[in-house]
Formats: structure tokens, sequence, C-alpha cells
């Protein structure tokens, strides 16, 4: 915004400042004035008195000009003092605006790191270094997920390349074959495109919020993966108290169906088991996933929310999505103010556990998957 040139904070401080000691300057002298006035007789003295006192003459001609010589001193002390204790107060600002100026050209790593007890203007600061690292968090995050982005977007548009050139030279077009796999490098780019757009609806926090019941959400689920449940010899457990949270019931839909289809997808190759229970416990709403598994550890669980990886293995089996999965799940949690925890299981498998706050309006949750 185009603004125009007006006086600055400081020099608005400072008139403040004088202005405060003029009129305080003023009042303190009417003050004087009206008690000196209390023993000075009104009008002249009688004829054949010996004057006892100065008159109101000559009280004005004594005192008026001295006050005049004050109020000029404390209107001169007040316009220095007050520049200079306007620009010791505003300091801090000035700094402030520093850095949000790097800022504002991209430089984010820059911080105020404003020392001091707490006042206002630390808080501020500390506030404004808080947004900061935050943001360059996320701008970091952001980049490389549109490095990993852009690499997996450019592997099934190399594919779907490649295959229809040998459409194109092949003698016997139309083959079966081919079909299928163009038709599988399009689902695959399609899916992939599909969790960046729900990623980047997450990230944006674009919903509105409504009463979910968790548990039903986690039914829902269960029983949409149950035939790949069955496919992959895994078996599905869902149980949980009524849990209402506060948040979007598509989103928070695709979170529990992404919990639940790695689950099953990351298992054993046979007699595999997935658990799904939600409780509340002290306000929060907690939903659990388990399932059996290799043995991971600490290390490598921890990569197992960064987009398009699956530890330190790429994704590329059938059942397998496009590797967003708990990436969308970290994801989603987050723009509900959640938080998610994942942890290597003793005997071998993973358990994921999502925290969201509890809904605190007594509205009847949110049914889900059920029409009359």
């Amino acid at each position: 915004m185009t603004r125009e040139p007006g006086p600055s904070v400081r020099l608005k401080l400072t008139i403040s400042y004088a202005a405060a000691i003029m009129l305080a300057g003023v009042l303190l002298l009417v003050v004087v004035w009206m008690f000196l006035l209390r023993y000075i007789p009104n009008g002249p003295q009688p004829p054949g008195t010996f004057p006892v006192g100065p008159s109101r003459y000559d009280l004005e001609v004594a005192f008026i000009p001295r006050a005049a010589v004050v109020m000029l001193f404390l209107l001169v002390f007040g316009l220095i003092g007050g520049w200079f204790l306007a620009g010791a107060m505003l300091s801090p600002l000035r700094r402030i605006t520093h850095a949000t100026r790097l800022a504002g050209d991209g430089s984010l790593s820059h911080r105020v790191h404003l020392e001091g007890k707490r006042d206002e203007f630390r808080e501020l600061a500390d506030a404004f270094d808080t947004m900061l690292a935050r943001l360059e968090a996320r701008v970091a995050e952001q980049r490389r997920f549109a490095a990993n982005a852009s690499h997996e977007l450019r592997t099934p548009l190399a594919i779907t390349r490649t295959l229809l050139d040998v459409a194109r030279n092949d003698p016997e077009p139309g083959s079966p074959e081919l079909v299928e796999r163009l038709y599988f490098v399009n689902t695959r780019a399609i899916e992939l495109t599909e969790a960046l757009l729900v990623l980047s609806r997450a990230d944006q926090r674009s919903f509105s919020l409504e009463h979910v019941d968790m548990s039903l959400l986690v039914e829902e689920a269960a029983e949409t993966l149950l035939p790949l449940a069955e496919e992959r010899g895994v078996s599905i457990e869902a149980s949980g108290d009524i849990a209402t949270a506060t948040g979007s019931p598509t989103l928070l839909l695709q979170l529990t169906t992404n919990l639940i289809h790695n689950a099953i997808v990351h298992n054993l190759p046979d007699g595999g088991e997935v658990s799904a229970h939600t409780a509340v416990v002290s306000g929060f709403v907690v939903l659990t996933v388990e399932n059996t598994g290799a043995k991971l550890t600490p290390g490598l669980v921890s990569t197992l929310t960064e987009p398009f990886q699956r530890g330190s293995e790429r994704i590329r089996n059938s059942h397998a999505g496009v590797g967003l999965g708990l990436a969308i799940v970290e994801s989603i949690t987050r723009a509900h103010d959640g938080t998610v925890t994942l942890a290597p299981r003793e005997g071998g498998g993973l358990r994921v556990t999502v925290r969201l706050r509890k809904a605190q309006s007594l509205v009847p949750p949110l049914v889900m998957g059920k029409s009359k």
C-alpha cells in the first residue's frame, strides 16, 4: 500500500511528552498563583497606613516573567528530553521493522533476538521470531515437497510418453498389454495428483469445522478396506468408544483411511493383523492404529512421514499408494491442531497415535456413511 509521508512516531511521542510537561507546568503555576493571591490584598492600601507587603501589581511584575522563563525551559526540556526518550523507547521497534523488511525480501533466517526483561516490545519480538522460525521450516518443507512431487510426477509422465511412442510404432495397435500398462500408469498419476490436492487443502486449512465421531470413521474405513485386507490375508479389528472431535469430516475420513490402508499394505505377507481403536483421554480424542510387520528402528520410524518415502525405500508396488499416506496424515492432524506420534512395536510393526481436541459442545456428532 502506498501512503503519503507523515510525521514519525518518534516526533509524535516527543510532542506528546513536551505537551504533557507543559500542561503539568501550567497547572502547577496556576495553583501557585491562586495560593499566593490569598495573601495579597485586593486593591490599594487605605490612606495613612504603612504597606505591610507587596501588592498584586508587585506580584505580577515579579512572578509572570519568571513563570514565562520556567515555561520556556519546560518546553525546551520536554522537546529535547522527549526526543531522546522516544528514540530509546522505539529502538526495539526499529530492530523489529528491520527484521520484517528482511523477511519481506526473502531472508527468513534473520532473527530479532531482543535482549532484556519481558515487556510489550520483547513479547512482539519473540512472537515474530517464532513466526519466522515456523515460516522458514514450512518454506523448506514446501520446497522439499515440491522437488519430490516434481520427481514423482515426472516418472509416470515419462513412462506414459515411452508407452505412447511404442504404441505409435507398434504394427499391431491396440495391444491389450500396452493398454493395461497405460491404464495403470495413468491411474497412479491421478492418485498422486489427488493426494497432492488433499495435502494442499489440509495445509491451507480451507475447510469448515463440524463434529465428527472418529469411531464411526474407523468403522467406515475398515469396511471400505476389508476387501484389500482379505486379499492380503490381513485381519482388521475396529473398536473403541464414541470419540467426537471437531474438524473436517472428509479430511478426518481421509486420515483414518490412510492409516488403516498403510497398516494393511505394510504388514506381514500372510496372517497379519491391524487394529484401530478410539478413546477419549484427558479431553483429547485418541485414535490408535497398530499393525504387525517387520521390526522397525526409531530412526527409520522418524522418516515415515516424509513424502514419497517408506523409510528409506521408494514406494513401487501396486497397492502401496503414492507414498503420501502418512505425510497426509501428519498434515491433516496439524491442520486440526492435533499431534501424531509414530512408534515401533516390540514384536514388529508400527503404532500410530493421533490426538485431536475433543468437541466441547453437546451438539450431536456428525454421522457419516449412513443415509436414510
